[in-house]
């Protein structure tokens, strides 16, 4: 997600949508939800949504109150012995991390599952200048191997059955691999434990940043975020700025949140505080605090709650239109109702502007989302953006498009208007009706037909209406007699 991303075709992207991919991340999405009601029905409803309510105030609060915690952060991380560098964009934070290893040698690193390490293209940087990055986590090393990016943020490679995993270990690792998750990991643990030996630095993300103690939580399922922030002698951590949040207090509400949400567990198997250089750790421990769109995107009223997001991936496994297309659709680093949101807000809606309408506005992701993020009202929020033009990165939109919204609005809004379109709606599309559907439209109306049919102009609502508000009345009148 760097300046150079070329403009998203959702439309394309979803045509093209392997049947493969889509039954695999269908078959692990359903697990994952199956998982998640589970926990929270031992839980219990009403205790659950106080603490949903609790995480959507905590979260609000800290991005309320930006400036003073990320203050507090610097202040604490610099008296443990850290250093904190500030990144305004995604090019500074990779020439941060890339000075960072370049003054030091380094030739390997090992990391930890990182979604804005993703987003800021690390990994080809480091690359090209001759450093080695090795994904430690399951999913991320199996994508890392097949060349993919991660199609599902908290479960990389969902869209990928076990088989196929086999059969990519035997290439890539040349093994004699079976389709067995017990001994697939152990493949991956035996290739990556020398790694994580050898490495010259650990970089990671950050699940939150502790204001009041400068601590960095990270939170694994496997392990390899203590190996990766252990055992090298420098340890970088690229964490977006609203990560942060006020106390212990908080983070022990949102724990509870994240770990039910993703996992459908009552704890997250490794929970790892760093505050920063550490007896027995790292010499060095690096915070990149990084921008790259967050400041703006508080600006805006409605869609800095998009910014409340723990990335926890529960709206993308209840996503009816993720759930259809797949991860890959999306075309950025984040996908579903998240990326929907997040991409257009970071790019701007001239180069992610149809993302938003990747959605069918059911709120099942917003009834999901552990902080309460309005997600369907945001979505709206940012199609209205791309209709009348982004203040960053401004769509061309057709004018017979603005044109025709305007007189839509003008017809629906009199009732006069409203009933003689009717009346010449049923007439109109008389030569393009096939039973219930027009199939066709002509330009530009045509954009929708190349997806779906469009429905047929009934235009009888009204007589409907008349006759069954009659119906009723004389049905009263026999009930009082």
């Amino acid at each position: 997600m760097t300046e150079k991303t070329a403009r998203i075709d959702f439309r394309e992207n979803s045509r093209n949508a392997s049947p493969a991919v889509v039954a695999a991340t269908q078959n692990s999405t359903r697990t994952a939800l199956r998982k998640r009601a589970a926990v929270v029905a031992e839980f219990g409803e009403e205790r659950w949504q106080e603490l949903r309510k609790a995480g959507h105030e905590i979260r609000m609060h800290a991005l309320t109150h930006l400036d003073r915690y990320l203050a507090m952060v610097e202040e604490k991380v610099t008296a443990a012995g850290g250093y904190v560098h500030w990144a305004k964009d995604a090019e500074e934070a990779r020439e941060i991390v890339l000075g960072l290893a370049t003054e030091r040698s380094v030739r390997s690193i090992v990391k930890v599952k990182s979604m804005v390490s993703e987003e800021i293209d690390l990994n080809p940087a480091l690359e090209a200048r001759g450093i080695r990055a090795y994904e430690t986590d399951l999913g991320e090393f199996i994508v890392q191997l097949a060349g993919q990016r991660p199609s599902h943020i908290t479960s990389p490679a969902l869209h990928m059955t076990k088989e196929e995993v086999a059969a990519l270990f035997c290439e890539k690792l040349g093994i004699d691999a079976c389709p067995i998750p017990e001994e697939l990991t152990e493949h991956a643990r035996l290739r990556l434990r020398p790694e994580f030996l050898n490495a010259d630095m650990g970089i990671s993300g950050g699940n939150f940043l502790i204001a009041e103690t400068g601590t960095l939580l990270i939170v694994t399922n496997e392990g390899n975020g203590r190996l990766s922030t252990s055992l090298p002698p420098v340890h970088v951590a690229v964490v977006g700025i609203e990560k942060v949040i006020p106390d212990w207090e908080s983070a022990a509400v949102l724990l509870k949140l994240l770990a039910r949400s993703v996992s459908g567990s009552k704890i997250t198997a490794y929970s790892t505080f760093i505050t920063g250089v550490r007896e027995g750790g790292p010499k060095e421990f690096h915070l990149v605090l990084l921008d790259n769109g967050r400041s703006r995107i508080l600006a805006d009223k409605v869609a800095r709650e998009a910014l409340l997001c723990i990335r926890c991936g529960a709206c993308m496994n209840t996503c009816p239109v993720y759930n259809q297309v797949g991860g890959y659709a999306y075309g950025a680093v984040y996908q579903g109702p998240i990326g929907s949101m997040l991409t257009p807000l970071l790019l701007g809606t001239g180069l992610a502007g149809g993302l938003p309408f990747a959605s069918t506005l059911c709120g099942a992701c917003a009834e999901l989302c552990p902080v309460m993020i309005p997600i369907p009202e945001i979505l709206l929020h940012l199609r209205k953006r791309f209709v009348e033009g982004d203040t960053f990165e401004s769509p061309s939109v057709p004018g017979i498009l603005k044109a025709m919204a305007k007189l839509g609005r003008i017809v629906l809004g009199s009732p006069t208007l409203y009933h003689l379109g009717g009346r010449l709606g049923k007439i109109f599309q008389a030569p393009l009706r096939r039973g219930d559907w027009l199939p066709s439209l002509p330009p530009p109306l045509n954009r929708w037909t190349m997806a779906r049919p469009f429905p047929a102009f009934q235009g009888g609502f009204r007589g409907w209406f008349k006759n069954r508000k009659a119906a009723v009345k004389q049905a009263e009148g026999k009930l009082h007699e």
